[in-house]
């Protein structure tokens, strides 16, 4: 992959890639030794300590710091598989879902507030013109992809664009205050291209990661499988790299996804997944910066199958499980208050001694 000097982009993977970009295994054990001596019995808060640890890791510290405020990155793009019939909906519905966003009435608009989030909506690629979207950030690569059913969705430079985009926005918030990331997304028939890019990057049989996504019939699945079956058989990634595998069968606002990770591991801030879109994202974004999976949280596990298969090559045990399938963000969102949770008990909860209660006997 060539990299522009100074882009957001190429500083991310710097960074990601010299001893700096690291997780603080030190700081880890710091955390899990305090954990131990807090008023409760070891291990008592479950997987809460191990997010705690795994907080501490990331910041340098700990305590860690709360991950407060945090900015939910929504990266729309439109997909020119949708001609081939593998989505219920209307193309037309991404733009008219921005336009909703912007206006605060979407699902992640109302979790951002109930968690005290920032949304931001960037358009890396919707097909329909948005009009009137207030706060709107427009940073279209292309008019949607093309069709990956007959050739490459798009060209390895709007791939490279697109990862820019989502590595520039990340590196922003943080600049600007944010000490956590939620990765969000829209664009209609985007589960086709995310099972094709997390095909091509495990290795798996499409088959089995391919979802009904927005809720289709038994003809239109089939239909969907063999469309992502032909083209991962283009998309070897001995043969392109990652960025060639998303370009070749991906979408904008995964690519965009991919660098929005990088962006927010190079800043040493939590990242926290939603669904498979994201997760294909985050693939892509390992395969190019192993270290990056270190700084991501799952924040939910989606029924897609490709979710899972996701999930397990990363490495990352979802923290919530509620049968989400929304998009946008939601599941990661509603996950942000168990880590700021686990922050917390590490900065606020009493020690044993401090509390003067009594440990158990050895």
């Amino acid at each position: 992959m060539s990299r522009a000097a100074g882009s957001a982009l190429t500083r991310a993977l710097e960074a990601l890639g010299s001893p700096a970009g690291r997780l603080d295994e030190g700081a880890a054990a710091e955390a899990a030794a305090l954990s131990d001596r807090l008023t409760k019995p070891r291990g008592a808060l479950g997987r809460l300590e191990a997010i705690g640890e795994r907080l501490a890791a990331i910041a340098r510290r700990c305590p860690p710091p709360v991950p407060q405020p945090a900015v939910v990155a929504v990266f729309a793009a439109d997909h020119g598989v949708w001609a081939e019939g593998v989505s219920s909906w209307p193309q037309e519905v991404t733009a008219q879902m921005v336009a909703n966003l912007c206006a605060g009435g979407a699902a992640i608009n109302v979790l951002a507030r109930q968690g005290g989030a920032r949304v931001v909506v960037v358009d890396v690629g919707v097909a329909t013109p948005v009009d009137g979207a207030p706060g709107l950030v427009s940073r279209p690569v292309r008019s949607g992809t093309a069709n990956l059913a007959v050739g490459p969705a798009m060209d390895i430079a709007e791939a490279r664009a697109a990862m820019e985009i989502g590595a520039e926005v990340a590196l922003e918030a943080v600049a600007a205050g944010a000490s956590a990331l939620v990765t969000g997304d829209m664009g209609i028939a985007n589960t086709t291209a995310s099972a094709a890019v997390v095909a091509a990057l495990t290795g798996l049989a499409p088959a089995a990661l391919v979802g009904r996504g927005t809720g289709i019939d038994e003809a239109t699945l089939a239909r969907k499988t063999a469309i992502v079956e032909g083209a991962v058989g283009r998309a070897s990634l001995g043969d392109l790299g990652p960025v060639g595998v998303v370009a070749e069968v991906g979408g904008l606002e995964i690519a965009a996804l991919a660098g929005f990770v990088l962006g927010g591991a190079a800043a040493r801030v939590p990242v926290v997944l939603d669904g498979v879109i994201a997760l294909a994202g985050t693939l892509a974004a390992a395969a190019l910066a192993p270290e990056a999976s270190g700084f991501c949280f799952a924040g939910h596990r989606s029924p897609e199958p490709a979710a899972s298969a996701a999930l397990d090559h990363l490495g990352l045990e979802p923290i919530l499980d509620l049968g989400m399938r929304l998009g946008e963000g939601t599941g990661a969102c509603l996950a942000l208050p168990v880590l700021t949770a686990a922050a917390r008990v590490l900065s606020e909860m009493a020690t044993f001694d401090a509390a003067g209660v009594s440990e158990k006997e050895a």
